[in-house]
């Protein structure tokens, strides 16, 4: 029996749905960690079914029970869709509204929460999306080109867009030489190593000259396709002797200088992964000490604040060009929908939300930009760090 439950996947436009204004209250999120495999992923619905309940005990505290059964339901449903829990991915972010259930899977796991509140809990979700400690690797050979989006926590291979040369017959087409195709690999298939030319002189010529011209559609084709909408640095993994040729002919600014000198196919993800954070993560570090001096700077000239009730009138003002976020921090609290003033007493409403993801979601709707920092990286110690626009 095949689930009837569909995983979403997230984008920055299912965020914008998420975060719309048109969704009834109360609004739930829950977040749950997940795993691919048995043994392990049989607790996943036993762990899910105790975050139901603690949002079924909050939700009784203010709602009448037929409110809340109704608003359980689709939980309910989903706890019993055995084909569902035998393929999760390693994290599931689920969101409920009266007239809204929406189930989204993660590529990496996420910590165990439930929020019951008047907006979704989305912080997590934005840190997952912002470019700020994401990249891309480029998977190449002489014959072939694959790409992978990661993070520090995961690594996943990523379809190519339309038009994009997955192999140099695709990019070369008519014009790829004959001498090409007399070309053999040995030492295991797929991993693009020990290439040996058959054929002298000009052969060898020809074969050059084609990976030379497939190298530059591969560049051509990542920059328009991939770079240069997302903004995200580009790390290179292939054999040694296609780095030198590549760095060449390139011309995308996205392109890391360092980069994995083996072939993704010859590693598990895992390794390319950890491969590819050991270059990336430095580069991580040093942009998110620039966010920190450049707040230092607007701080010391009037238009940098870290104190939450003035960064919440300047948030309403929309005067809030860039907001850092605490990563590893929730603030109870919320934003009066009347006055935007902010109230961190929440005995008046006990189902406030983390007041950090509120601010993000009304500078976000007034064009700021929002990024979330690890607690060691943020520039203060109140959970929030904003640079105004004047």
């Amino acid at each position: 029996m095949n689930s009837t439950i569909l995983l979403t996947r997230l984008n920055h436009n299912l965020l914008k749905k998420i975060t719309a204004d048109s969704h009834q209250q109360p609004r739930l999120s829950l977040y749950l960690p997940t795993h691919r495999h048995y043994p392990e992923n049989k607790q996943d619905p036993v762990r899910f079914r105790s975050l139901v309940k603690q949002m079924e005990k909050l939700l009784l505290e203010t709602h009448p029970s037929s409110e809340v059964s109704a608003l359980l339901e689709p939980f309910q449903a989903l706890e019993q869709d055995t084909e569902f829990w035998n393929h999760t991915p390693d994290g599931l972010a689920i969101f409920a509204a009266p007239g809204l259930f929406e189930v989204i899977g993660l590529q990496r796991s996420v910590k165990e929460l439930t929020v019951v509140a008047d907006s979704f809990h989305t912080k997590p979700l934005r840190r997952m999306l912002q470019t700020v400690d994401r990249y891309h690797v480029l998977g190449l050979n002489m014959h072939e080109m694959k790409l992978y989006e990661g993070d520090r926590d995961a690594i996943v291979a990523i379809d190519l867009a339309g038009g994009v040369p997955a192999t140099i017959a695709e990019a070369l087409g008519e014009e790829l030489t004959e001498a090409h195709q007399t070309v053999a690999s040995y030492g295991g298939v797929g991993n693009g190593s020990n290439v040996m030319h058959h054929g002298h002189g000009g052969k060898s010529d020809e074969i050059d000259s084609d990976t030379d011209r497939f190298f530059r559609a591969v560049d051509r084709s990542v920059l328009e396709t991939c770079s240069r909408p997302s903004g995200l640095p580009l790390i290179l993994a292939a054999l040694p002797e296609h780095h030198h040729l590549f760095h060449e002919v390139s011309h995308n600014t996205s392109l890391v200088s360092d980069g994995i000198k083996m072939h993704p196919d010859s590693m598990s993800l895992d390794d390319l992964r950890a491969r590819a954070w050991e270059i990336f993560g430095p580069l991580y570090q040093t942009r998110l000490a620039a966010l920190g001096d450049e707040f230092a700077v607007a701080k010391s000239k009037g238009l940098g604040l870290d104190d939450l009730t003035l960064i919440g009138e300047a948030v309403a003002a929309g005067r809030v060009a860039m907001l850092l976020i605490d990563a590893d921090r929730e603030v109870v609290g919320y934003i009066h929908e009347g006055s935007r003033n902010i109230h961190l007493d929440t005995a008046d409403k006990p189902q406030g939300d983390d007041l950090l993801d509120d601010l993000a979601e009304q500078v976000l709707k007034f064009g700021g930009q929002v990024v979330v920092v690890p607690a060691v990286l943020m520039p203060s110690t109140t959970g929030a760090a904003a640079i105004f626009r004047y």
